[in-house]
Parts: C-alpha cells; sequence; structure tokens
C-alpha cells in the first residue's frame, strides 16, 4: 500500500512593513527566517518536524516520539503562531504509526502535548484542539478528563457546524466512553 506523502504546510502571515525593511539587508532569505519571539525561527520549527516525520517513515517510532517531546518541550515552540503549533501537534496525536502497546516514549510525547494543547484550547477555543488534548489524556488514562474535552469540543462544533467531520467524530469519541 503507498502512502501519500506528508505535506507540512505551516502557514505564516504575510511580512510586515517593519519585517520587509529589516529583510532588506539580507534579502528573501531574511523573511524566511521570521523569529519567534523567543528565539525559534519558522525555519527550525519545519526542520525539526520534518526530521521527526522522517523518524516515522523509517519506522523509528521510539526516536520519533523523542523527537516531539523535545519540540513539544522546547518554549520556543509554545511561542510560535497557534496554527503552527497545531499542525505539528495533529501530525503526532493523530498519527496513524502507533505501537500496539503505548511505550513509553509514546507516552512522554503526549504527556509533553498537554501544555501546548492547553494553552491552544484556553485561547483558540477550537473544537480541533479539544479533540487531540482529549485524545492525549485519554493515552495517558484520563478518561473522564478526555470525555469532558469532548464534551466542551463537541459543544462548540454543534454551534458551529453540526453536520461537521469533527461534530461526528466527537460524538463517536464520546460514546466511545
Amino acid at each position: 500500500m503507498r502512502r501519500a506523502p506528508c505535506r507540512l504546510q505551516l502557514e505564516s502571515a504575510p511580512p510586515t512593513s517593519e519585517e520587509r525593511g529589516q529583510a532588506q539587508g539580507g534579502g528573501a532569505h531574511a523573511l524566511a527566517r521570521k523569529v519567534y519571539p523567543s528565539g525559534m525561527t519558522k525555519e527550525e520549527l519545519i526542520n525539526s518536524v520534518k526530521q521527526i516525520v522522517a523518524l516515522s517513515k523509517e519506522g523509528k517510532l521510539d526516536e520519533m516520539y523523542a523527537g516531539y517531546t523535545k519540540l513539544f518541550d522546547d518554549p520556543a515552540f509554545g511561542k510560535g503562531r497557534p496554527e503552527d503549533q497545531r499542525q505539528a501537534l495533529k501530525l503526532m496525536v493523530h498519527s496513524k504509526q502507533k505501537p500496539a502497546k503505548p511505550s513509553p516514549a509514546m507516552i512522554a510525547a503526549h504527556t509533553s502535548a498537554i501544555a501546548p494543547l492547553t494553552e491552544l484550547v484556553s485561547t483558540q477555543n477550537e473544537p480541533a484542539d479539544f479533540e487531540m488534548l482529549g485524545m492525549c489524556h485519554l493515552l495517558l488514562g484520563h478518561a473522564e478528563a478526555a470525555s469532558n474535552l469532548y464534551r466542551a469540543g463537541l459543544t462548540i462544533e454543534r454551534e458551529r457546524n453540526s453536520g461537521s467531520d469533527l461534530c461526528g467524530t466527537l460524538m463517536r469519541r464520546v460514546s466511545e466512553l
């Protein structure tokens, strides 16, 4: 079975006039290296995720999860754009390559994802973030917390679009607990 290639697309806002002015001395490369407030560039985030995805493709799951743990524990990760954080978190939480039994590395990665996902849930109020945080809690054995998160995400998604795929997924997740 052939898998579709992973397409990591981290969104970026157009550069501000100040950023364009600063970049004139360094050309387009200076714009591409837009720095998050803490010092991690978008380029560094993309490279980290590409390295992690490569480990996944090689079947090195423990190394992949260790990479995610390192990424999510980096304070610079939490300073990035919510859309970029969400994309990296989604790659791990929704990964199809999972061991039959959670390994210590997998548990560590999901534990590390709790903090950035909690921040996204509290600041962005996106139902997909509630789902991912619930999935992390469920993997860690916190079924009640997972159920509460799925229900909260479902409430928001029902108000937005009761016929969406996400609404159906969240209803299924709630019914399974």
